[in-house]
């Protein structure tokens, strides 16, 4: 059973709509007795990292989640998921899980912001996840805020938006997406569906 972690923020019904479309046994829950449980976890999220952080220490998940990383369990991050994996955030100065190393960085204040709609993924090095999607495949993102992982090996997948960022890092048993999968179409679900098969 995958369990989407509830936190109070972002697209919970929309994963697990699309879990339940690919077939995937899932349940949104922010217990950790599930959490600990679950055979893979999924972090969604859209919002500040600020609250994200704030809801995750308010019922102690942000503990649980770091255990269960920490002991090779299966992850995806997803759109604010993926910003709360690293040390902290420029948005607000907030410290983050501190899973990843790097930082979350702002786009420029020049460029349309948040950055909302289809964007291109470029695939930096051959990896499973993109098994059956065409190369240069375009994504739904809505974001303020971009990845910038200290160990740039990290990033498999690549889109650009005033500046290259990391979209896709793969490292070990985490995998993180900027763009959101449930909302991107034939390819997204492939994604999942590639994602799944890794567990």
């Amino acid at each position: 059973m995958i369990v989407i972690i509830d936190y109070g923020l972002g697209n919970l019904a929309s994963v697990k709509n699309a879990l339940d479309k690919l077939g995937i046994d899932s349940v949104i829950s922010n217990s950790i007795k599930q959490i600990e449980a679950g055979s893979a976890l999924i972090l969604p999220g859209v919002g500040s990292a600020n609250q994200g952080m704030k809801n995750l220490k308010r019922v102690k998940l942000d503990k649980a989640i770091v255990d269960q990383l920490n002991l090779d369990k299966s992850f995806l991050g997803i759109c604010l998921g993926m910003q709360l994996l690293f040390s902290k955030s420029d948005e607000g100065n907030v410290k983050c899980l501190n899973i990843i190393e790097g930082t979350v960085k702002k786009f420029n204040s020049r460029l349309k912001v948040p950055q909302i709609g289809w964007n291109t993924v470029e695939q930096k090095t051959e990896n499973k996840l993109f098994k059956n999607i065409p190369k240069n495949s375009s994504f739904y993102f809505v974001n303020s805020y971009y990845c910038q992982p200290s160990d740039e090996s990290v990033a498999v997948g690549e889109s650009e938006y005033g500046i290259n960022f990391c979209s896709v890092l793969v490292k070990k048993n985490i995998v993180a997406t900027q763009f959101h999968p449930e909302k991107s179409g034939q390819v997204g679900r492939q994604f999942i569906k590639n994602w799944i098969k890794t567990i």
